[in-house]
């Protein structure tokens, strides 16, 4: 499958003259220029909550310093900002401890932060400092992004850049509409390596996705090795859709190694381990899991809700006992992903009593159950969240039974898959991707609302969106960037922005801005026709 490479866009100095402000306190080699006026602090993707903007601009140059508090989070924080500026500018940026009134400055506060919560943020620009104020390391995180955002493109060029640097004047204050802002990858129809899931987590903390759901094993690969079944990842990973590649898994350093970044750009991940159904890769290996004791072979097709784990043997529970035993030891998030979807090879009875009996597990092991919408069809544990995938046409019955569990107090996290599945087509002519679910453009993906797409299901139920990416026909980092972008900000957009930013025709002007910085960060993108992008060179 060949791979897809967007038109460049403008080049860097073009590029900076386009975004660019007047050149005070610019390098030696960018003159003054009139016309350079900052990005507006509105003009940021996602919206933020409130903008008062006014006064002037603060610009960036070799004397500014990065000034952080004390409070637990807050250098790494800094020390992340000055990673990102320092390359492109070509500054010290120093970071500091020592108080100071300019530069940059970083400030957790309890004072006038109350109605900010744990994510939300301050940001104020002024003739001499920009300061963001939050409540906790996690606000402060976002408030760089959007920073970084108000900042030309060309910041984010990992080579010395004309400037100026400069931040339009005002305040920004800002708190997410909801507190699970996902994005799932799917690692077991092909496997994506460390360094790739490390890319695409700094493209989701860009737009303020805090959640990072891995689908860490289906049918065709089991990606995460468990000791006490060593087969799991050593045979049942062994493979990938097609059966071309040499599959792979991650050890357990090489999870947690991941968890770590993860959580260093204040994203949370939850792993999900599918069952009973999306089991060949474990069934392939084991074969007392199976009823019948006989091992299937591998599989490397893309056909779903065959396989089912046994739900009538003791072993059974052994096995997921001990993998939950050993991933929620090596996971910090509050939640443990079960799967459950299309088990078609199961009946409803033995569907019912598999979660019965695998929930509590979850739960012994100081974890909550996450699952696919299927999960109400039993009885969903306590506190449990469930993961909509279902479409515009889905039936009444099945949403009705969503929200009827919703109503009895189970979280719902939406991801209507012809909204928000991120491999599904663009259009007919989209080489990449699946159709099954319809053919979703850059305005389905954005134009519906979380908060009233469920009928029946309270407001008060819907935790967030998630947007996740199945990868039967994807296996690079530039496929998985093709199919994401530019669809993922919009979803990033519906879950932290209120509703009263929800609007198709400015959100399409402010997406439109992103693309000099998805060039500028080697981000390959769909290019759709409903996007007035700049002109391409």
């Amino acid at each position: 499958m060949r791979q897809h490479r967007t038109p460049r866009l403008l080049g860097t100095l073009l590029l900076v003259a386009a975004a660019g402000i007047s050149a005070v306190g610019a390098a030696p080699s960018a003159p003054d220029r009139p016309d350079r006026t900052p990005t507006p602090l509105g003009q940021v993707v996602p919206a933020p909550a409130s903008v008062d903007p006014g006064g002037s601009p603060y610009r960036i140059t070799s004397g500014t310093r990065i000034r952080v508090d004390r409070a637990k989070g807050v250098h790494d924080v800094g020390a992340y900002l000055a990673k990102v500026l320092r390359p492109s500018t070509g500054y010290r940026l120093p970071v500091t401890g020592d108080p100071g009134s300019d530069g940059i400055r970083l400030r957790i506060s309890r004072k006038d932060t109350a109605g900010l919560g744990a994510e939300g943020y301050r940001l104020t620009s002024g003739k001499g400092a920009v300061t963001i104020t939050a409540r906790a390391p996690a606000g402060l995180f976002h408030g760089v992004q959007t920073l970084r955002q108000l900042l030309p493109a060309a910041v984010e060029k990992d080579s010395k850049q004309p400037g100026p640097w400069a931040v339009a004047g005002g305040t920004i204050t800002d708190t997410p509409r909801y507190g699970y802002r996902g994005a799932m990858l799917d690692v077991s129809r092909h496997f994506f390596t460390v360094d790739q899931v490390k890319r695409y987590i700094d493209q989701l903390a860009l737009y303020k996705i805090n959640t990072l759901h891995l689908h860490l094993s289906d049918d065709q690969g089991w990606r995460i090795a468990i000791d006490s079944w060593p087969r799991l990842a050593t045979y049942g990973g062994s493979t990938q859709v097609g059966g071309g590649g040499p599959g792979g898994y991650y050890t357990k350093a090489q999870y947690k190694d991941l968890v770590r970044y993860a959580t260093s750009r204040h994203l949370t991940v939850v792993p999900e381990i599918d069952m009973p159904g999306h089991t060949n890769a474990a069934l392939a290996s084991y074969a007392e899991l199976n009823c019948d004791g006989v091992a299937p072979p591998l599989y490397t097709g893309t056909e779903v809700g065959f396989s089912s784990l046994c739900v009538d043997k003791p072993v059974t529970y052994d096995f997921v006992d001990d993998v939950i035993r050993e991933l929620a030891a090596l996971t910090p998030g509050k939640y443990l992903h079960i799967g459950g979807d299309e088990a078609h090879s199961t009946s409803h009875e033995d569907y019912v009593a598999f979660m019965e009996k695998v929930q509590p597990i979850v739960a012994k092991y100081g974890k909550s159950v996450m699952g696919w919408h299927q999960l109400t069809g039993a009885t969903p544990a306590k506190g449990a969240l469930a993961q909509y995938w279902g479409l515009d046409g889905t039936s009444a019955a099945e949403k009705e039974q969503v929200a009827a569990a919703a109503r009895n107090g189970t979280g719902i996290v939406l991801s209507p898959a012809d909204r928000v599945y991120l491999d599904m087509k663009y259009t007919a002519d989209t080489p990449l991707g699946q159709a099954w679910a319809g053919l979703v453009e850059v305005r389905r993906s954005y134009d519906w609302d979380p908060g009233t797409y469920l009928p029946g299901t309270p407001s008060s139920a819907v935790r967030g969106v998630e947007a996740p990416l199945w990868t039967e026909t994807l296996s690079t980092s530039q496929h998985i960037e093709y199919m994401a972008f530019p669809r993922l900000p919009g979803v990033a957009e519906l879950g932290w922005s209120p509703a009263s930013t929800h609007d198709w025709d400015t959100y399409k002007v402010r997406l439109a801005a992103q693309a000099p910085r998805w060039d500028a960060l080697g981000i390959d993108y769909y290019r759709s026709p409903q996007v007035p992008w700049p002109a391409a060179s």
